[in-house]
């Protein structure tokens, strides 16, 4: 899919970002602008001086996710390590209590009838058999590598056999519920994390592709702003909305200075709302008329404008019903005026086809480099002159309907009865007098 050098203009690169600059050997402002969003869709906002920290802690889970998975690893990894070292610690303890650390002599494997009686006779050696098989409270724990071994089993449940709680100790028995409990939860916490980070909204953003560039060309007589945006993966994004805001610095009239300003855009829809179908790249467009942030902008004024384009498209994904949101943006350095996108669906075998290689490629139109407003003012002018005739000084009755100046004389198209003709006769000029009528 990827468009090879040489064959197309423009590379497309299959990130959200479509393909590389279409001007790369264009020049730029030396003062380079901050930009609000950049073109990841990442907001471009450092927080400082938070002092209260702690906020961060009373959203746990929440704090996790937003993590970057090496930190989320880290900390996963030191829980794990943190509770078996503290397991390890009780369980060793609880057995150094009960004395099951003491060497013992091995009992005997086999025991004669001989020997059994003089146990039984002698009672300082029957006192002493039973202190040699006394019943520790876990079994095969002779240091604490061993106690370390067994917390790891007892958490993550494996149980190789050699050691095992016996009904010795209630206690040990209370440590291995509260051990079961924590290293459940701990495990609950990670699986949850995992599969947030995993099933993120921006994930799906991915494989949502805008236009590098924006521009501005002419669109049924009128200037539009217009982008292209288009989706990678077969399953679609239901209930699909495009919103656009302009983010520039303004001054109220009081003198306050607003840095961060956000103007909402119109997106030109036929069903007068900002839902889009979204089965192949569509080209979303902003007519520049009046009551629009950008109805001042010009070809000239758009260099210097300080101005940023926000596009944010929401929906939900079709095959897990998670709501996602793509962002971009455009500054001025990437508003290219008059130009239009190219055609990139075709039909053939009876389908549609896209070729994503001409995803950002544009082609030059014819377009006044005045803003819209001046178009409108300069059109304005234009009308107001057509309409107002020339009228001069000493006017009089010319005959029946009729003015005359200088012996013409001009018909009143008012003064016309309802049956004159009008078709081609009517624009056909009428001599009268022996001169050409005036229209």
């Amino acid at each position: 899919m990827l468009a090879r050098k040489g064959l197309v203009p423009d590379g497309f690169l299959l990130t959200r970002l479509a393909e590389e600059r279409k001007h790369p050997n264009r020049k730029r402002s030396r003062c380079q602008r901050a930009r609000f969003i950049t073109k990841t869709g990442s907001c471009n906002v450092a927080h400082k001086n938070i002092r209260e920290q702690g906020r961060f802690l009373q959203d746990v889970f929440t704090t996790m996710v937003d993590l970057k998975w090496q930190h989320s690893l880290l900390i996963f990894t030191s829980a794990f390590l943190c509770s078996w070292m503290l397991f390890a610690m009780v369980w060793w303890l609880l057995a150094f209590a009960h004395g099951d650390l003491q060497p013992r002599r091995q009992r005997p494997h086999t025991e004669t009838a001989e020997t059994a009686g003089t146990a039984a006779t002698a009672g300082t050696a029957g006192t002493a058999e039973t202190a040699e098989t006394a019943v520790p409270c876990v079994t095969a724990i002779n240091s604490f590598t061993s106690a370390f071994l067994f917390s790891i089993e007892v958490q993550v449940t494996i149980g190789f056999g050699g050691r095992m709680v016996t009904e010795e100790c209630p206690a040990a028995i209370v440590v291995l519920i509260v051990q079961n409990i924590l290293g459940l939860i701990i495990n609950a916490v990670m699986l949850g994390c995992v599969f947030m980070k995993t099933a993120q909204a921006n994930r799906r953003a991915e494989t949502l592709i805008f236009s590098r560039n924006a521009v501005v060309a002419p669109r049924n007589g009128r200037p539009t702003f217009m982008f292209r945006v288009g989706d990678l993966r077969k399953s679609m994004i239901i209930s699909a909305t495009v919103q656009l805001q302009v983010i520039r610095r303004t001054v109220t009239s009081e003198g306050e200075v607003i840095p961060v300003s956000q103007l909402d855009i119109q997106v030109e829809n036929p069903l007068r709302s900002n839902g889009v179908f979204l089965v192949s790249p569509l080209i979303v467009s902003h007519t520049l008329e009046r009551g629009s942030p950008l109805y001042d902008l010009s070809a000239h004024s758009l260099a210097a404008a300080d101005i940023e384009v926000i596009v944010i498209l929401e929906g939900v994904v079709e095959t897990t019903g998670i709501s996602m949101q793509a962002r971009t943006s455009y500054t001025p350095d990437e508003i290219l005026w008059g130009r239009r996108f190219v055609s990139i669906v075709s039909e053939e075998d009876g389908r549609y086809c896209v070729d994503y290689s001409k995803f950002g490629n544009t082609l030059p139109v014819r377009m006044s480099a005045l803003s819209a407003k001046e178009l409108e003012q300069t059109r304005g002018v234009r009308e107001a002159g057509a309409d107002a005739r020339p009228q001069g000084w000493g006017l009089v009755r010319a005959g029946r309907g009729g003015f005359r100046r200088g012996g013409r004389a001009c018909e009143d198209a008012a003064s016309r009865p309802w049956y004159d003709p009008v078709g081609e006769e009517a624009d056909v000029p009428h001599e009268v007098g022996g001169c050409r009528a005036c229209q």
